[in-house]
C-alpha cells in the first residue's frame, strides 16, 4: 500500500506542476513509512520539502500554500500529532471557502497513519477520525488497501476542498493488484461492494474491511461486504441500498464504541430505511479504552474475524442485538 501511495503522488505531480509535497522526513528518508519513496529524487527539493517538526507550522504552511494557487500534500506521522495544530484543519482550511465569501479555495490533502495492531501504544495507535467528523468544509477518506490508497489518493489532489485521508499502518506492507492510470480514481463519497450477499449488509472501513470479508468468507451467513472509503461524504444511497436487500445491517469499527463513525449511519439508516429492517442495526467495535500495548490485549481491542462471525450470527438467529464482549466484565 505504501508503493501505491507514492504511485499515486508522482502521477499527479507530473501531471500538475502545483502539487508539492511536505512534511516531516518525506523527502531525504522518503517518508517514515516509505510513502514518499523517491520523490526528491524525481521532482527535487523545491516541491518535495522536509519541514521541522512543527505540525501547525506546516499545516499553516499547506494552508497558505493551498490558498495561493499550489496543492499541498502533507503528511502526519501520526493522526495523534495532528492535534497540536488542529486549528489550522478544521477552523482555517475547512472555513476558508465559506469565510472569504467563495474568493479562495483550499486544495490541500492531509495524509496521516492511523490505527492498532502493530504494538505502537496508546498515543501512536488511534484513528481519531470522530475528530474530524462533522466539521463543514472538510472531506474525510480512509485507505483499505493498495488500491483504495491509490484511488483515493488520486482524488484528494484534485480535489479543490482540504481532504483528510487516514492510512491504516498496518497495512502499508500489504500487496494488492493495483491498474495505475486514470480509471483506477476513486470518486470521494463512494462506498464499495466487496462481496455480494443475501442475509447481511456488513459495512467495514480502513483495516475492519479485511476483518468483515474474513468474517463473511467463513461464516454461514450471507454477508454483503461493502468498503465505505469515505467517511465525509459518505455514500448514503449505497448503504440504504444495501439494507434494503439484506434487511440487516452491521458496522464493523476499529474505534471505539462511544463517539464512533458508525452512529451517524446507524442513525441515518433508522430513519430511512427503519421498515425494511429485522433487526437493529448493530455496531461492533473496540471497547471504551486507551489502546493497549501488550500483543494479546491489543489483538482483543480490535474486532476479530471470529468475533465478527458470532455477533452477526446472533443478531440473525436473535433479531436483538447481543451485547459486546466487554460486557461481561462490566
Amino acid at each position: 500500500m505504501n508503493q501505491a501511495i507514492t504511485r499515486a503522488i508522482a502521477d499527479e505531480m507530473e501531471q500538475d506542476p502545483r502539487v508539492i509535497v511536505f512534511g516531516e522526513d518525506v523527502a531525504v528518508a522518503e517518508g517514515p513509512f516509505k510513502t514518499s519513496e523517491g520523490l526528491l529524487a524525481t521532482f527535487g527539493p523545491l516541491r518535495v520539502r522536509d519541514t521541522p517538526i512543527s505540525e501547525t507550522g506546516f499545516l499553516g504552511a499547506a494552508v497558505g500554500a493551498a490558498m495561493t494557487g499550489l496543492r499541498p500534500v502533507t503528511e502526519i506521522m501520526f493522526i495523534e500529532f495532528m492535534g497540536v495544530a488542529f486549528d489550522q484543519v478544521v477552523t482555517e482550511a475547512a472555513l476558508m471557502h465559506y469565510l472569504s465569501g467563495g474568493r479562495f479555495e483550499v486544495p490541500m490533502v492531509i495524509r496521516a497513519s492511523v490505527g492498532s495492531g502493530l504494538g505502537f501504544g496508546c498515543q501512536h495507535s488511534q484513528t481519531l477520525e470522530r475528530w474530524m467528523l462533522g466539521t463543514p468544509g472538510l472531506k474525510l477518506a480512509v485507505a483499505s488497501g493498495a488500491r483504495s490508497a491509490y484511488g483515493l489518493t488520486r482524488a484528494a489532489i484534485r480535489d479543490n476542498n482540504p481532504v483528510v485521508i487516514l492510512e491504516p499502518r498496518s497495512l502499508y506492507g500489504e500487496r494488492e493488484d493495483v491498474d495505475p492510470g486514470e480509471q483506477s480514481i476513486i470518486e470521494l463519497g463512494t462506498a464499495e461492494i466487496l462481496r455480494e450477499g443475501a442475509d447481511v449488509t456488513v459495512l467495514t472501513l480502513g483495516q475492519t474491511v479485511r476483518v468483515g470479508l474474513e468474517a463473511a468468507e467463513s461464516a454461514s451467513w450471507s454477508g454483503e461486504v461493502m468498503d465505505l472509503r469515505s467517511l465525509m461524504p459518505w455514500d448514503k444511497k449505497a448503504v440504504i441500498d444495501s439494507v434494503r436487500r439484506t434487511g440487516h445491517l452491521v458496522i464493523v469499527e476499529e474505534n471505539q464504541y462511544t463517539g464512533g463513525w458508525g452512529t451517524e449511519i446507524a442513525s441515518h439508516v433508522m430513519a430511512k430505511a427503519f421498515s425494511d429492517l429485522q433487526a437493529p442495526v448493530l455496531r461492533i467495535t473496540a471497547p471504551d479504552v486507551p489502546v493497549p500495548y501488550g500483543l494479546a490485549l491489543e489483538q482483543r481491542f480490535l474486532p476479530s474475524p471470529e468475533y465478527v462471525t458470532e455477533q452477526v450470527a446472533a443478531l440473525l438467529a436473535t433479531k436483538t442485538a447481543p451485547e459486546p464482549w466487554w460486557e461481561e466484565f462490566a
